[in-house]
């Protein structure tokens, strides 16, 4: 069984042999680190079926994201749950590990909608009281040795820079990994959704939060960032909007601010050595077929540029929106 190819009949197979049968509609979903397919099951109605990438997660690992889903569902947090099947919510097919959601339809999320938004900090709110008191065992921390220094080393050895970049990249590289290495203090680390962004979230009859793939332990505000957008006003009354709901539910550190943009830092250069280290996957040059151009790594050495000059800036403040 080829991952990189699955195959109809293997997937409806695997399914069989937990007792789900595809009745219909067997269509894949536009997932990278993952194969993801939706159909239809005459017991089950509208199915999705996310098959693992081989050596991302262990079996462990992947139940204690299940197991996350299953308290923040009991907790009353909009979030899918996968099925069960003989007391297993994780099956195993050949090599292959995988599992079944109800599909869940809906809007796409609105981030710039404030209504929206204040939903989205409350369900946030709900997460992390369940997450603060939620330890994983098995999933790594959030951390700059991870998405930082082992993304520094997966582009050093892997990725092709042009020999004209090279020097200037990792000098600028360095200078970010430094100063975000320098302001990245977390003084509190909880379970989180960890990849909190408006794909992944759904309106329908209320918020639901989707994909929690990378979940793993971490400091709040990591989970509401990737919210804010445009000039520093407009990511201040997003802000407030956010913790508006939030706090409704459970107090927000006003001092994890200054955790913003070392927390993008970290994903802008895990996200580079993300795309090196998939590149042999067929489905990659296929979907990003600007990456590893001369013109992608020139573009990169300005975007490090430019987070080097927000790590500098003055982290956001809400005294000084309040």
């Amino acid at each position: 069984m080829n991952y990189y190819q699955l195959t109809p009949d293997v997937i409806a197979d695997a399914l069989v042999s937990v007792g789900i049968y595809v009745d219909s509609g067997l269509m894949a979903l536009n997932s990278y680190e993952n194969r993801v397919y939706r159909f239809k099951s005459d017991t089950d109605g509208i199915l999705i079926a996310k098959f693992y990438r081989p050596e991302r997660w262990s079996r462990q690992q992947i139940q204690e994201e299940h197991d996350f889903l299953f308290a923040l569902d009991d907790a009353g947090v909009r979030v899918a749950v996968p099925l069960i099947r003989d007391g297993h919510s994780v099956f195993e097919f050949g090599t292959m590990l995988f599992a079944v959601w109800p599909a869940v339809s809906g809007r796409q999320f609105e981030a710039d909608n404030l209504d929206q938004l204040e939903a989205l900090g409350e369900q946030l709110g709900r997460l992390h009281s369940v997450g603060e008191h939620f330890t994983l065992r098995h999933r790594p921390q959030l951390s700059t040795d991870d998405y930082l220094l082992r993304a520094r080393a997966v582009l050093e050895q892997q990725a092709r820079i042009p020999n004209r970049l090279r020097g200037e990249f990792f000098a600028r590289l360095n200078e970010v990994i430094e100063r975000a290495t320098g302001l990245y203090r977390p003084a509190q680390q909880l379970t989180l959704h960890c990849d909190c962004h408006a794909s992944n979230i759904l309106w329908r009859d209320g918020l639901w939060l989707l994909d929690f793939d990378d979940c793993r332990t971490g400091p709040a505000v990591q989970d509401l960032w990737m919210m804010l957008s445009g000039s520093r006003q407009e990511q201040l009354m997003q802000l407030d909007t956010l913790l508006a709901g939030y706090e409704t539910i459970r107090e927000f550190d006003a001092a994890e601010l200054a955790l913003i943009e070392p927390l993008r830092a970290m994903r802008m250069v895990n996200y580079m050595a993300w795309l090196t280290t998939r590149w042999s996957d067929p489905a990659f040059p296929a979907s990003f077929p600007w990456f590893n151009t001369d013109d992608y790594w020139q573009q990169q050495l300005g975007v490090l540029t430019e987070q080097l000059q927000s790590l500098e800036a003055p982290p956001l403040s809400l005294t000084s929106w309040n």
